[in-house]
């Protein structure tokens, strides 16, 4: 496979997770907050922060209100991580692989691109995002059902779902993150009717909360933590979407496990060894951030790595810059919450 077939498959995978994860960032929060604008000011902030695009947000609208921070992360295209950008850019991707991507791909790829644009032209999107929210979240689980169902399970389609699933464990850890720290700011909160509700608007932006009660029941913030790092049935648990991933990688290249023949399958399994042999009560002992903020570093280099193995030796200017601003966008959020 040509590496620029690769990239773009990948990179279409990852951009369009990322859309749908700040789709349920935003219409999780819109329900905690009731849409107010005012007097939960500060419950808007933190989501500039889990895509980390908190300076250019700085510099371009100021202070964080419900209003400026719904138009940076749906539809301001000079956002790279915003909905509309990132669905322009996986389209653009796919433009260039048409002969690899079954034709319903493509075909829902356009219908979920035309969506969001028509939305960016309403204004009615911007006073209820939940309906928009739901209907992309539906739109790219369809992409992504199409994808599973007429593609091919070659390289190409390897490639695309270990760009999902890295994105998917990025963003993951990221909402842990971010909300762990705003969540839990009292700990006379701790246990009560408010600290449920919130507790459950994070698993709920994972689409979590049934998988969790069904397995632990009561709402805990270790549960919760336990849950969604270290799980290894639920699909968008951090765990699971790097084992996943590591199985993908080991397809495209035909290693067996416990080899490697590359940096990125070397990184890989490092990382999938550490979290295989991690507790909850060490990643506490330890500190959350700190545990989210050395796993968000070790993805990283993980990406910079497939970067370097699969996609470097015919990278085309265009694609260089799209995943120049993903990986910047990384960058920031760590130093951001480091």
């Amino acid at each position: 496979m040509l590496s620029r077939v690769a990239s773009s498959v990948y990179w279409l995978s990852r951009y369009i997770e990322r859309a749908e994860n700040v789709a349920r960032f935003i219409d999780v929060n819109y329900n905690l907050t009731l849409g107010e604008s005012d007097s939960f000011g500060d419950q808007w902030a933190p989501l500039v922060y889990t895509t980390g695009d908190q300076i250019p947000y700085e510099e371009r609208y100021g202070a964080p209100n419900r209003d400026n921070v719904l138009k940076f992360l749906l539809f301001d295209l000079e956002n790279p991580n915003s909905i509309n950008s990132c669905v322009s850019y996986a389209r653009e991707n796919a433009r260039t692989i048409r002969e690899i991507i079954p034709t319903v791909v493509w075909e829902q790829l356009n219908q979920f691109y035309f969506m969001v644009r028509s939305a960016a032209g309403s204004p009615t999107t911007l006073d209820q995002p939940q309906e928009f929210c739901e209907r992309l979240r539906l739109a790219s689980h369809m992409l992504v059902g199409v994808t599973e169902a007429t593609m091919s399970h070659g390289e190409a389609w390897h490639f695309s779902r270990v760009g999902r699933l890295i994105e998917r464990g990025d963003k993951t850890s990221r909402i842990v993150d971010v909300q762990y720290y705003i969540l839990l700011p009292d700990a006379r909160d701790v246990g009560s009717a408010l600290d449920v509700v919130r507790w459950s608007a994070l698993l709920r932006s994972a689409s979590a909360l049934a998988m969790y009660r069904r397995q632990y029941g009561k709402i805990t913030p270790e549960r919760v933590a336990n849950f969604l790092i270290l799980d290894t049935y639920f699909p968008r648990a951090m765990h699971f979407c790097l084992r996943k991933a590591q199985e993908s990688l080991r397809s495209i290249t035909g290693s067996h496990a416990g080899t490697f023949q590359n940096l990125a399958e070397q990184r890989m399994g490092l990382l999938c060894s550490t979290m295989d042999y991690t507790s909850v009560e060490d990643i506490i002992q330890q500190g959350l951030h700190q545990y989210i903020d050395g796993f968000q570093n070790q993805l990283n280099s993980v990406g910079e790595a497939i970067h370097e193995d699969f996609f470097i030796a015919h990278q085309t200017e265009s694609q260089s810059q799209s995943q120049s601003q993903a990986q910047t966008a990384n960058q920031n959020s760590q130093s951001q919450t480091s």
